[in-house]
């Protein structure tokens, strides 16, 4: 029998190669392995925190959301003006840090946002009492605080409510509750109304950052605000109803603030050099309130304004558990927690940039 010619054997392998692996056996027939079984997750991947509702001992029924481990430090988060219990879930851009260093968010709704009923009876004392009976009803007794921006009075309210239950306080781009009332206190509840109405009305408006922000790097980040703010504002059909937001915004007016002489926790204030909503100078304010022994550490940050929360949030997770002593910083590509004055000095020689590399990319 004939050897067959090279280019015979060639165009066979061809042949075989386009036929994705079938081999032709000596009678013809065609034989095939089957393809790999296909793999297929055996749980279901998160969307986000579930808003759970609680009727609580004072009649009121309270909506909250608990993400991370049941035996995880236990932080309550206390978001904004006008956000809902899921704008913790604005910050699952670092959720994989958060859950590796065992950080358990816990967040409970304000009055008239979101999926809560508006009552214009309540006052910021009246959320610190809510918040500790859902932490209660968790089974949570001590735990930590970090509060954004808006959430500053509240949290100062639920220090001075609870101080031994507090055991650390985070206060980030936060508006105290002291020193010289915000402009707006003079102007009527519909005057107030008026000028914010057109605001909650499209979340993309109320959540408009400027445009050098770092945030706009988050992929996602934009529209998962956006998301939130129409559920602050319409989850009830309220229809963006600005009652609930003018009575917040009024009870950030009254003074003076709760007294903190008891607190004993630590306390972290950080600030960015370029915010015009919380000055800096704020940070000066908090610290005076702050029993004379008070452990504080403050972190401000030159490339930050009102969003520096969310841009060293990667430095907030690590403080929170209880790791202030390091810093968190890019080197070479890396993502490093390091010794503070390590890091400070790669910084200071450029060989090291504060936050996660993922802010470089």
């Amino acid at each position: 029998m004939p050897r067959p010619s090279r280019t015979a054997t060639t165009a066979a392998i061809a042949t075989l190669a386009l036929l994705g692996g079938v081999a032709i056996g000596g009678s013809g027939a065609v034989s095939a392995s089957p393809p790999a079984e296909p793999k297929v997750q055996n749980t279901f991947d998160s969307l986000g925190p579930d808003v759970h509702a609680a009727k609580l001992p004072s009649g009121r029924t309270a909506h909250y959301t608990d993400s991370g481990p049941a035996d995880g430090t236990p932080v309550l988060y206390i978001g904004g003006t006008g956000t809902s219990a899921r704008a913790v879930h604005m910050t699952d851009f670092f959720r994989t840090t958060r859950q590796d260093l065992g950080l358990r968010m816990i967040s409970v709704e304000r009055n008239g946002f979101g999926d809560t009923d508006y009552d214009p009876a309540l006052g910021k004392a009246d959320f610190a009492a809510d918040a500790l009976d859902v932490l209660d009803r968790l089974g949570v007794k001590d735990f930590k605080v970090v509060a954004i921006s808006g959430g500053g009075p509240y949290a100062a309210e639920l220090a001075a409510s609870a101080p031994g239950r507090v055991s650390a306080l985070h206060l980030a781009a936060a508006l105290p509750p002291y020193g010289t009332k915000p402009a707006y206190c003079g102007l009527s509840d519909d005057a107030l109304a008026a000028a914010v109405k057109d605001q909650i009305k499209d979340p993309r408006t109320w959540w408009a950052f400027p445009d050098d922000s770092p945030v706009k790097s988050i992929p996602g980040f934009a529209d998962t605000a956006y998301e939130d703010g129409a559920r602050t504002y319409n989850q009830r059909g309220q229809q963006a109803d600005p009652a609930p937001q003018v009575h917040e915004q009024k009870l950030y007016c009254e003074r003076p603030g709760p007294d903190l002489s008891k607190l004993s926790a630590s306390v972290h204030l950080y600030g960015g050099d370029k915010d015009t909503t919380v000055p800096p100078a704020t940070l000066k304010t908090w610290r005076a309130q702050l029993p004379s022994g008070a452990t504080v550490k403050t972190r401000t940050y030159a490339d930050s304004g009102h969003d520096v929360q969310y841009r060293h949030w990667d430095q907030i997770l690590v403080d929170l558990a209880g790791r202030a002593d390091r810093t968190v910083v890019c080197r070479g590509g890396h993502t490093r927690a390091l010794p503070a004055v390590e890091a400070d000095r790669l910084v200071a020689k450029k060989r090291a940039t504060l936050g996660s590399c993922a802010w470089n990319d």
